[in-house]
């Protein structure tokens, strides 16, 4: 009971429109399901380990290495002859860069890390600064702890000096262990950020760039963005914004995915971010990705724009100016079942909006879609329906709640009142009765409706339940609309008005109009 409590206190916390009371608020979700969360952190690794793709002399370098113990590595490698120095350092390199488990533990306890700090500062000789930095790369790869024995070493400032080299593979490289340092979370994050990585990081956009280089900048970008606690300093999403609205032209689609997750970061700090990312223009070329042919794009292109209707319906509005609910029909019947459930996540928080909003979804031809989710999705799919169609019997009128009506939704709705989840239940509920307060006269016809698809015998079992809210709302809905009160006017039978309960004439003739 009381995480169910939290979970809704939570719930409320993020509702959309201050202006109603509690329980008439509107739903925003800025939380959507694990899964999904799992799903995007699969779309960009935090951190990345430098492996070499060519891997014919890796048994042969496996024997040689075998052989060597890590002391005499360790001493070579702060020879002050720059042949043995290079080979020891190169050869560490190779121990890390083994596909296998590298030993990044026991190196790290031989005491090389401060030698191959070292080895960044050696300007005349780029080999070993790139062997060093390579190294050091692939040990910020590992776990958080291994991470920051890096950064205690020293390396962060002198990866920000190699960002000047005129070596194009030493700069890399550095750009590369920045980037695990900043995946690490946010403390680390700020501390390479106060030392100024961004101006020089966003110099290496532009044309002649090598296309594996500029992936290594944009996945680095992708983590500046990505934590929210506390997120990124305002000053570089300022920074970032401008650079994301280049790469997100690009059409090597690594770039393009990993620019678009970038934004999705963005979006999901709160509205002073979304409004930001709004005001940086990137609007309109964001919405179009929604119907991009590679999955992932679209993938990313959904939760950016999913995010950013979670804000206020000023802010709603210029996702929908920008005609992105043209993009719905196919995003809904996706084959992909991820994305039809984030589709429907978007609209639930559409028609969370303002009338206008709910109507829009409305004129797109949505709610029988929305509907088809409800009926047949996965289940945390329903969910993502059942959310919608509640938030827009409180934010729509008393039309666009019939027309939902007249679209077929009492039967697939009230079915979640059997699910296991309180939540869900508790959503439909307030779907239900919310319908049955905006009825007016056709109260009866829609009472009828409900008990013809045998909701009224789960909505008395509901009485019982042990969650507080759920079984003072069953009993509200049996005592106003069900009991024998309820009765003594006579329910419309199914041949009057030619109302009988089937999906498809489950309206009185003239249409159900409140």
């Amino acid at each position: 009971m009381a995480a169910e409590a939290v979970v809704n206190k939570n719930r409320m916390l993020v509702f959309k429109n201050k202006g109603k009371d509690l329980e008439e608020m509107r739903r925003r979700r800025n939380e959507v399901t694990v899964e999904l969360r799992k799903n995007k952190r699969d779309e960009t690794l935090q951190k990345r380990r430098n492996v070499p793709t060519d891997s014919t002399d890796e048994d042969d370098i496996d024997k040689h290495l075998s052989k060597i113990s890590l002391e005499e590595l360790v001493a070579k490698a702060g020879s002050s002859d720059p042949a043995i120095q290079l080979q020891a350092v190169q050869s560490a390199r190779k121990l890390l860069s083994s596909d296998r488990n590298p030993p990044i533990d026991p190196l790290i306890e031989s005491g090389i890390l401060p030698i191959l700090v070292r080895c960044l500062e050696q300007h005349h000789n780029p080999s070993l600064q790139f062997e060093a930095a390579w190294a050091l790369t692939n040990i910020a790869s590992g776990t958080s702890a291994q991470t920051q024995a890096v950064v205690a070493a020293g390396a962060v400032p002198l990866f920000l000096h190699l960002l000047l080299s005129s070596q194009q593979n030493v700069c890399e490289q550095a750009v590369w262990a920045l980037g695990n340092i900043i995946g690490d979370g946010p403390i680390p994050r700020d501390y390479v950020i106060n030392l100024g990585v961004v101006p020089p990081l966003l110099t290496f956009i532009k044309p002649d760039i090598p296309i594996t280089f500029l992936r290594n900048v944009t996945w680095v970008i992708v983590n500046l963005c990505r934590n929210k606690d506390p997120p990124p300093p305002v000053q570089t999403i300022k920074e970032i914004l401008p650079a994301l609205n280049v790469l997100i032209h690009h059409n090597d689609i690594n770039i393009l995915v990993d620019t678009v997750w970038a934004l999705s970061y963005l979006t999901d700090g709160g509205n002073d971010q979304i409004q930001m990312v709004i005001d940086s223009g990137v609007v309109p070329r964001l919405i179009p990705l929604l119907s991009h042919k590679e999955v992932k794009v679209q993938t990313a292109a959904l939760r950016a724009v999913g995010n950013i209707v979670t804000g206020t319906d000023e802010q709603t509005q210029i996702v929908l100016n920008c005609d992105a609910l043209t993009h719905f029909p196919n995003l809904l019947t996706h084959p992909k079942e991820k994305i039809c459930k984030e589709a429907v996540w978007f609209l639930s928080n559409i028609t969370a909006g303002n009338q206008s909003q709910v109507q829009a979804v409305i004129d797109a031809g949505l709610l029988a879609l929305i509907i088809r989710n409800l009926a047949k999705g996965e289940f945390q799919t329903q969910k993502e329906a059942a959310w919608a169609i509640s938030n827009l019997t409180i934010s729509g009128n008393r039309e666009q709640v019939a027309r939902l009506i007249q679209e077929g939704v009492i039967g697939p709705f009230c079915d979640l009142l059997s699910c296991k989840d309180t939540q869900v239940v508790q959503v439909v509920l307030d779907g239900i009765h919310n319908m049955l307060k905006l009825a007016g006269p056709q109260v009866e016809h829609l009472a009828n409706m409900i008990e013809e698809c045998g909701a009224v015998d789960k909505i008395e079992a509901l009485q019982n339940h042990e969650n507080v809210d759920i079984y003072k709302l069953a009993y509200d809905i049996i005592e106003q609309y069900f009991s024998e009160e309820a009765d003594e006017a006579p329910l419309a039978s199914g041949h009057e008005g030619a109302f009988e309960f089937d999906q498809t004439t489950s309206i009185p003739s003239e249409g159900f109009k409140f």
